[in-house]
């Protein structure tokens, strides 16, 4: 048997690490993003981009005002972008042209264009690019993938999700963290259907591929911000199957909902954010992790060291892109 003295486990331990920074310390960066970096024990958290350094204030970790700054640091592997949507585009693609790894939050980009750009990029630079879609790394939804393609409900025919919730523009679920933004267009992109409708576009592009067709509805019943409070989308994808996505920020009902019809059956996974998964001939119990980015950060690590592939690549996630552009265009 080898023994390798301590020098040597000192240069396979540092080959195995990847220094991350995040930039933009807000509610998630501070709750998930960051504690899920500090557990894996490939990564360590290098640094954070803020421009209030006062929040990096529990953060033993080298603290930057300007990203130009940070990423002229050699020792940076990977770079987390969790600032408001419009900031996404252009971060990611400097972080990229200065051969960073990039895990970016979602949605992805303020538009298609933006989106194609960013994948563009992280293939001329040969850097690993994600983005932060966790619901795809939910053991539930990846058992019920497996289950629909065994057949369970027999040819898949419609997928309905919605997400309801209030939200008046001056708080979050009730949790004012300064994220008014949210109903800036300039800043968000759009309402529910960029902050929470993407998801769920992705849950279905996850399920049954990239999409062909897209057909749209947005309006503001209750609120009238500048960005709509409710948006209800319809999407086609290859073989007929037609999923509905109904996202609203004018409900004080909250719904989480998801299911999916078949020929043979249907498949119930409300709520999505909860662990019950019932098919024919089946109920599973299927908890998310407690912190669900922890997931995501371990298949990115994974994913630069070769080992697996990428949950959520920017490859895949540019669909959803592809589908919130052509519902705002209706």
């Amino acid at each position: 048997m080898t023994v390798l003295n301590s020098e040597c486990v000192s240069l396979v331990n540092h080959s195995l690490m990847l220094n991350w920074i995040v930039i933009g310390i807000g509610d998630i960066s501070t709750r998930r993003v960051i504690p899920a970096i500090q557990s894996e024990p490939r990564s360590k958290l290098y640094g954070v981009v803020t421009r209030d350094p006062a929040k990096a204030a529990n953060h033993d970790v080298k603290v930057w005002t300007s990203l130009d700054e940070a990423l002229s640091d050699p020792a940076i592997d990977a770079v987390y972008v969790a600032t408001p949507v419009f900031l996404h585009g252009p971060q990611t693609i400097q972080s990229l042209r200065a051969g960073k790894h990039v895990l970016c939050e979602k949605p992805m980009a303020m538009n298609e264009a933006e989106a194609r750009m960013m994948v563009q990029t992280a293939e001329q630079t040969h850097r690993t690019f994600a983005v932060a879609y966790y619901r795809r790394a939910y053991p539930k939804v990846q058992r019920a993938k497996e289950v629909l393609e065994a057949g369970a409900i027999g040819k898949p025919l419609l997928a309905e999700l919605t997400c309801h919730g209030w939200f008046d523009g001056k708080a979050y679920d009730g949790d004012d963290r300064g994220r008014h933004w949210l109903v800036d267009p300039a800043k968000a992109g759009g309402g529910p259907l960029y902050d929470i409708a993407s998801h769920r576009i992705d849950v279905l592009n996850y399920f049954f591929g990239q999409p062909q067709r897209v057909s749209a509805e947005l309006g503001n019943a209750v609120h009238h911000y500048a960005v709509e409070d409710n948006a209800t989308v319809m999407i086609e994808y290859a073989g007929g199957v037609r999923g509905i996505v109904d996202v609203r920020w004018n409900s004080k009902i909250k719904r989480d909902e998801c299911r999916i019809r078949g020929m043979d059956g249907e498949m119930e996974m409300s709520p999505l954010n909860g662990p019950e998964l019932v098919y024919p001939g089946g109920h599973e119990h299927l908890p998310v992790h407690s912190n669900v980015h922890v997931p995501l950060i371990e298949n990115f690590v994974d994913a630069v060291e070769g080992k697996a592939e990428l949950l959520a690549s920017g490859e895949d996630s540019y669909w959803t892109d592809w589908v919130t552009g052509r519902a705002r265009s209706r």
